[in-house]
């Protein structure tokens, strides 16, 4: 393809202002990590809560939701509860409140406060230090795979030579420019830049909706769609049938796996809870939120990330999927075993007018370095903060703190980038990352927050049988079927094979944690009171709670569990209607539309009063951000 001269100036022009905003910004990232790493939580938790969006707005990620929806229809909304993306409602809910009480830096600083500072505290808090590096590197490879896939398809210049394909070349230049503001300027550029991205989404969002729909027949359109692409609801059995156009997309539907979508649905929903109980990952979302100035805050920027990033994304997201099918389906059908993947750049690349598609290209360029300098910005607080510092060099200077993490900064990116030369697809890494890592991580991070009796040791062996289970468990599985079950050997490396391996993760991971927990004492009284009486979870911490009692007399426990319950269904609601909102109008599928549009609203009025306007308990509560028991027994401690 051969981009016009104001699509290559479009460009240019966005990649000198990004890294130029960046570098100026840096100055205030210098003074120390809390600057570097966290703003010196002097952030407003609107600007919080469009950088985290802008992170989650990525190259790869929309490539991935595109091939979806081309394919699956309507039912590709459901699709995205692999992450599941609903893991951001039970953040917004009650998890980013308790998460920012702790006052850490890190997930893995947070881990100590929890879990305290003897050998099982310190072997939790390895652990998870650990984890961070691992899942940073997953997700780095996974960005590098989609900017340079994209990139290699839509830019005109061949850059293949002896050691780098074309596309690896153009990863490797994009992540290098990222780089640079990125480990200069720490979380102040990070945030700066990706409002700035944000923006240049929107406007090419806008461009490509208008372009899309601006002539289009859609009674033409909805003849030309195979049966059951535009029914919501899940059946038990995927009713899209596309044998009488293009057969190939059947065959990528049971290459995925997906062909019993009842039981797809089911084990999601199952998987879901889990996960999103769990809590974040240590990375840029948990970085947000202990960014934020108070726990209401972080709660309210979590919410407006969710408020912010559906619509756009999925208006873009179907859009470049009705081009898709309107212009580029003619070619995919010639094609024997044609590569989804690539209808993102390929629709950009060839059917977007002059102008229009520089606009979308830099949009398509921030979102990959806004969700790539998201994550750079995470992992060295873990490797800096939380292990070098801790561990080695506790009493340095301000400033030799902010080199080291320029040091590990550029280690983990290039560690990541490795990751990416070697992994085979965006889909095999979504499935390996969402399913295989994440069982890895949920048991002993659920059994955290609800469990007064779990301590640092079954934390630790939790982890890493995960860890472990996730690194063996689903090539063990492909091998065996193989071995014994050859007609089903391609199940276990498709959708509903890696939610199986997430189960049989989680439940070695779930031994693992229990065994550790009671083959080994309790955390401390100290400890635990102190936990408990600064960041007030609900579960079984009764024993906990008495203890707290018995120090302040009008200390009142967290009540909210109901609440939270319901908000939490609510809030999936609400998601859902702005996934498929956008779908539907785009489409032309009107009725449909207002009909999510409806629920929409309708979910926002209710959450107003069940959860915003409850936050002022949570404002009453933190006014002293640490509870004086929490702090009497941290001066003991000391």
């Amino acid at each position: 393809m051969n981009l016009s001269s104001i699509d290559i100036v479009i460009i240019f022009l966005y990649l000198a202002v990004i890294v130029g905003l960046g570098f100026w910004i840096s100055k205030k990232a210098s003074k120390n990590i809390q600057s570097y790493f966290l703003g010196d939580n002097n952030i407003k938790w609107y600007w919080l809560g469009f950088s985290n969006s802008s992170g989650m707005f990525d190259v790869s990620g929309t490539a991935f939701y595109v091939a979806l929806l081309f394919v699956y229809g309507f039912k590709a909304a459901w699709l995205p509860w692999l992450w599941p993306i609903w893991n951001q409602i039970f953040v917004m809910v009650f998890l980013a409140i308790w998460i920012r009480r702790s006052n850490a830096m890190t997930g893995a600083d947070w881990i100590i406060k929890r879990f305290g500072d003897d050998r099982g505290g310190r072997l939790a808090h390895i652990i998870v230090v650990l984890f961070a590096i691992v899942s940073v590197i997953g997700f780095i490879g996974y960005v590098f795979v989609g900017i340079g896939k994209f990139s290699a398809t839509i830019l005109p210049w061949d850059l293949s030579n002896p050691l780098l394909s074309s596309q690896q070349t153009y990863a490797v230049i994009i992540v290098a420019l990222t780089t640079l503001y990125t480990v200069k300027g720490g979380m102040y550029s990070v945030v700066a830049t990706e409002v700035l991205q944000y923006g240049i989404l929107l406007v090419s969002c806008v461009l490509v909706v208008t372009y899309a729909v601006h002539d289009v027949n859609y009674t033409e359109l909805h003849h030309r769609l195979p049966e059951g692409w535009n029914n919501f609801w899940p059946s038990w059995k995927l009713d899209v049938n596309w044998s009488n156009s293009f057969p190939q997309a059947n065959q990528k539907v049971a290459e995925d796996g997906f062909t019993w979508f009842g039981a797809l649905v089911m084990m999601m929903i199952a998987k879901g809870v889990f996960s999103s109980l769990a809590g974040p990952v240590p990375g840029f979302d948990m970085q947000r939120i202990l960014s934020a100035k108070k726990p209401k805050e972080a709660a309210m920027l979590t919410g407006f990330t969710n408020l912010v990033l559906y619509i756009p994304l999925f208006m873009m997201v179907s859009a470049l999927t009705l081009i898709g099918i309107n212009y580029f389906m003619p070619v995919l059908q010639a094609q024997q075993k044609p590569d989804f993947e690539v209808i993102l750049s390929k629709v950009v690349g060839g059917y977007l007018p002059a102008g229009v598609r520089g606009v979308v290209l830099a949009g398509l360029l921030a979102s990959f370095m806004s969700t790539f300098s998201a994550f750079v910005n995470a992992a060295p607080a873990y490797l800096v903060n939380d292990f070098y510092k801790k561990y080695f060099k506790p009493n340095e200077a301000p400033s030799h703190y902010v080199k080291w993490s320029y040091v590990t900064s550029i280690a983990v990116i290039l560690t990541g980038c490795i990751f990416g030369l070697f992994a085979n697809s965006l889909s095999s890494l979504t499935l390996w990352i969402s399913s295989a890592l994440y069982g890895g991580y949920a048991a002993a991070n659920v059994l955290k927050w609800i469990w007064w009796r779990f301590n640092g040791y079954g934390y630790f062996s939790g982890m890493l049988t995960g860890l472990i289970s996730a690194t063996f468990v689903p090539k063990l599985m492909g091998l065996l079927a193989t071995a014994y079950f050859p007609q089903y050997a391609d199940l276990f490396g498709s959708g509903i094979g890696t939610l199986i391996s997430f189960f049989i993760i989680l439940a070695f991971s779930m031994t693992g944690s229990v065994l550790g927990c009671l083959l080994t004492p309790a955390p401390s009284q100290q400890v635990l009171t102190s936990f408990y009486a600064n960041t007030r979870p609900w579960g079984w911490w009764k024993p906990v709670a008495r203890w707290v009692r018995a120090a302040d007399p009008g200390f009142v426990p967290n009540r909210q569990l109901k609440w939270d319950i319901l908000n939490i269904l609510i809030g999936i609601c609400w998601q859902m209607s702005m996934v498929i909102m956008p779908i539907c109008f785009v489409f032309g599928y009107f009725e449909k539309g207002f009909l999510a549009m409806g629920v929409w609203l309708v979910c926002m009025v209710v959450l107003k009063f069940t959860w915003y306007d409850r936050l002022h308990i949570t404002a009453a509560e933190d006014t002293n951000t640490v509870h004086p028991v929490a702090a009497t027994v941290a001066i003991e401690t000391e």
